[in-house]
Formats: structure tokens, sequence, C-alpha cells
């Protein structure tokens, strides 16, 4: 008997290994997905830090985009609201449907408060008293948030709802909502509210208190996930915003459309399929070094120097993966013409990554030549004369 435990302990432990193997196998080889390994109709994977796009389906496709909108809804009040301002509920916000925090009309509450109830539960009656607080009515909080959205890049994307219940004109695209996040990631409110695994609230009145969960499961599904948020309607499916940092990379996904009940898992099997890809392949590269780059010397006409030294004050890194073919352009005049000054720019190297363009590093003299005139002609002519010197042209 005892026999038999031994061999049943080290059959199991041999599985467990195959298996852990096995896992980190799929994840160091993974491949770009094929459009029909997604759930999802439409997503798209994001070099959160250049806003590059590294994979997508359908990523510029306009769909509803159910409670994502939080997120822009949330970056919004974070940048125009004043977060301890006090929020009177209005009958409207009250008669939000569910998912709802339950707030009663002529209750008030502080308005950073009401960002977790907003982005760890995603309640639809906070973000309605919310966008009546910040813009004075909902109508007009949505047109801000579009126009705002406009200025990170967002062509196809219209905010009718300020929390992504199903209206006629509400829509966006797994690129834009990408781009979205891209910004909203850059403050560090915004990043704390939705890694915060719960919140306490009540009214300003004491009389009510709320414990509040985050329902992002993707938290702690995935090294080194920070969120970002989930969604789901009728229309819009099961959606679902990402974001993961790793290694000073940070990942963002977007994916739409990613089924219907009962298939609440498949936003997280096709997230953790676009993160693997991303996390196994995509790693920063030094493509150009400003010390090991090599640059020419130019001439210049009518210098007292005829050479001047060129040199780049920047090197670039960027995030590629392998058999990407990266090259570079130098946009460097032959002749420069004095008078030359020292640090000026006068060109640029620009670096192409598949044949686009990923940057464009100025090109700086290291040297300065001043024009020869006249008078420095004769006063150098003077000089080698009084000097018993034999004077040739320069």
């Amino acid at each position: 008997m005892k026999k038999q435990k031994i061999i049943i302990i080290f059959l199991t432990t041999i599985l467990i290994f195959m298996n852990n193997y096995t896992i980190c196998y799929a994840i160091n080889n993974q491949e770009i997905p094929k459009d029909n390994e997604l759930h999802a109709s439409s997503a798209l994977l994001m070099d959160g830090d250049s806003g590059r796009v590294l994979y997508e389906k359908n990523g510029y496709q306009s769909l509803p985009m159910a409670s994502t909108t939080k997120i822009m809804t949330c970056l919004y009040t974070l940048e125009h609201g004043d977060l301890s301002s006090l929020v009177t509920v209005s009958s409207n916000a009250a008669s939000a449907p569910q998912v709802k925090l339950g707030m009663k009309a002529g209750e008030t509450y502080q308005l950073g408060d009401l960002l977790y109830s907003l982005m760890l539960e995603s309640h639809n009656d906070t973000a309605i008293a919310i966008a009546e607080a910040v813009e004075g009515s909902v109508e007009n909080f949505c047109k801000k948030m579009t126009k705002e959205a406009k200025t990170f890049g967002c062509k196809e994307t219209c905010f009718k709802t300020p929390n992504g219940l199903d209206e006629k004109g509400h829509h966006t695209t797994a690129y834009e909502l990408a781009l979205i996040t891209r910004e909203a990631l850059k403050n560090d409110t915004f990043r704390k509210i939705i890694k915060t695994p719960s919140y306490e609230l009540e009214n300003t009145e004491g009389s009510r208190h709320f414990s509040l969960t985050n329902h992002d499961a993707f938290l702690s599904m995935y090294d080194g996930a920070i969120g970002v948020k989930t969604g789901f309607t009728g229309k819009a499916g099961y959606c679902f915003v990402g974001a993961v940092e790793s290694e000073g990379r940070t990942f963002i996904t977007a994916v739409l459309a990613s089924g219907w009940p009962p298939h609440k898992s498949y936003k997280w099997a096709d997230t953790k399929k676009l993160m693997d890809y991303a996390v196994s392949n995509y790693h920063y590269k030094t493509l150009l070094d400003k010390d090991n780059y090599s640059l020419p010397e130019i001439t210049v006409e009518n210098g007292r120097t005829k050479l001047c030294q060129l040199y780049l004050k920047d090197s670039v890194s960027f995030l590629t993966k392998d058999k990407e073919i990266i090259h570079f352009e130098q946009n460097i005049p032959d002749v420069l013409t004095a008078p030359v000054k020292k640090n000026t720019a006068i060109g640029n190297v620009t670096i192409y990554l598949d044949d686009h363009v990923i940057a464009t590093v100025p090109v700086y003299t290291k040297n300065s030549s001043k024009k020869i005139t006249f008078c420095y002609c004769f006063k150098t002519i003077l000089f080698y004369y009084l000097n018993g010197f034999t004077y040739e042209s320069p």
C-alpha cells in the first residue's frame, strides 16, 4: 500500500511538471492569434507606450461598447471635476436601471467616492449622477466626452450615455477604446481606482453605507494586470478592455462582442490569448544608439572651419519582435554654408519599422564654423605679415 502511494505521488508530480512545462512552452512560443481563434467580433492589441497597433481583428469597426464607456466617464471626471465636491442625486439618476448602487433622490455623496462605485461595480445610477454633477446634464456631459475623445484621435466614437446602456448612436471601435484607455492610464488617480480591490463609501449624511468589490476578475487572472473595465448589454455582448504591465512594457487590449450569455468567460479567454502573444513576443530593443550611430562630416562652404561634425542627442528604444525589418534614412545636407552654429539641428534620421515611420531623430552640429569675411582675411594676412610667416589662402 505504501509502495502504491509513492508511485501515485511520483506520477502526479510528473503530470504537474509536464502540465506546467506545456503551459510555459505555449506562452513562450505564442504565435500571432488567428482571427477565428478569438470569440470577439472585434479585437485589438496596442503598445500602451507608443500607441502602435500590434494586432487587430475588425479593430476599426464601429460597435456598441457597453460599460467600457465608463473608462471615458471616469477619465473626463478626473480631468474636469472637483473630486471633493458634493453630488446631489436627482430622480433621474435614482431611477437608472440595474446594475446600480441604489442611491435615493436627494441624497448627497462626494464625487471622488462615486468614481469607485462607477469603476469597481459599474453602477449605472452613479454614472448619471456624476454626469449631471460635472456638466449639468447627461446630454452635455456626453457631448463634452465625445469632443474630448476626438483630441485623443477618436473619430468614430460617439457617447450618448455615461454608463454605456444601449442607445442609438452610442458606439466606438476597439482601436479607439484602446486610445482612450492609453490616455486614462496616464492619470495616476485612474490607475489607483481601477486597481483597488474593495472600497467603502457612505452618503454625506452618514445614514447609508456601501461596501464595493472590484468585479474585474482579470486583475487576479493575469500577472501584471492593472485593469481596466468590463461591460455587457444585450446589444453589445460581453466587452472588456484590459491592461498589463510587464518588464517595463504596457499592453492594452480591447475586445467587443466577445460572446453572449452563457459565454461570460469568452472575453477573458480572448484577452489572455492577446496578452500571451504580446508578452512573449514584444520586447524593447535599442534601434538607434546615439553613441555608436555613424554620421558623416559635412563640408562648410566659406567657413573658417572646413568640416562640421554631427551628433545625435537621443537614442531610440522601441517595442519590437523578431523578424521585423528596421532601416534608417538620413536626411542630411551634403554641404553647409557658413556661419554654422554649434548645437544646431540641420537634419534628421528617420527610423522605419516594416516601412512604417516610428521615430524621427534630429541631427545636430557638434562644432561651429564662422564665415570668412573681408575683415577676417585682412586681419589674417596682416597677422602673417607682421609675424614673418608665409601666408597661404585658407
